[in-house]
């Protein structure tokens, strides 16, 4: 599989661009879609906005998590190991490939959104998605350190449902909604 989008990739070279600014642009909209939420929940209820709050401390931990399981696994990245030209330049030996950093941040972004606003969430999941076919597309990760990350991501994102429960009380009231 990998080999196949290498294959595209050195095909379309039209691409590459795209495909570089995307893979990082698409973490900068995210953490606007992650605004607009917490400001339309902040107007429905201190649950909501307890819920949106959660977004960025989702995605905190999901760095810190894939980080994490980086160095356990130790998965060389694939110009490491296969030896063909990719459109990322090819990172440091110590910088592994499993999870995707991008990947697993913009799936608990994705996750802890759709839990706030559905139509907001629904729009990040799909702007997670091409991030992490632009992951691979541009040789930084295999699929699978895509959907590891994904996994991951969705798993600490998802938490927010139990997590906004034992926050409601304990945010500062200003943060979670607009109405005193």
């Amino acid at each position: 599989m990998t080999t196949t989008m290498l294959g595209f990739a050195e095909r379309t070279p039209w691409l590459h661009t795209i495909a570089s600014l995307y893979t990082n642009g698409a973490l900068v909209l995210l953490a606007l879609l992650m605004v607009v939420a917490w400001r339309r929940a902040r107007n429905r209820s201190p649950a909501a906005g307890a819920t949106a709050v959660w977004a960025p401390v989702a995605v905190l931990l999901a760095y810190g998590v894939s980080n994490l399981v980086k160095v356990l696994v130790r998965e060389p990245r694939p110009c490491q190991v296969l030896h063909l030209p990719t459109v990322a330049p090819c990172d440091y030996v110590t910088d592994f490939s499993m999870p995707s950093n991008h990947a697993t941040i913009a799936a608990a972004a994705a996750a802890a959104i759709l839990l706030t606003d559905r139509a907001l969430g629904l729009t990040a999941t799909a702007i997670t998605v091409l991030v992490g076919v632009s992951r691979v597309y541009l040789g930084a990760h295999y699929p699978h350190d895509v959907l590891i990350g994904f996994l991951i991501g969705a798993a600490i994102g998802v938490t927010g449902r139990w997590a906004h429960r034992f926050l409601v009380d304990r945010i500062p009231r200003p943060l979670v909604t607009t109405r005193d």
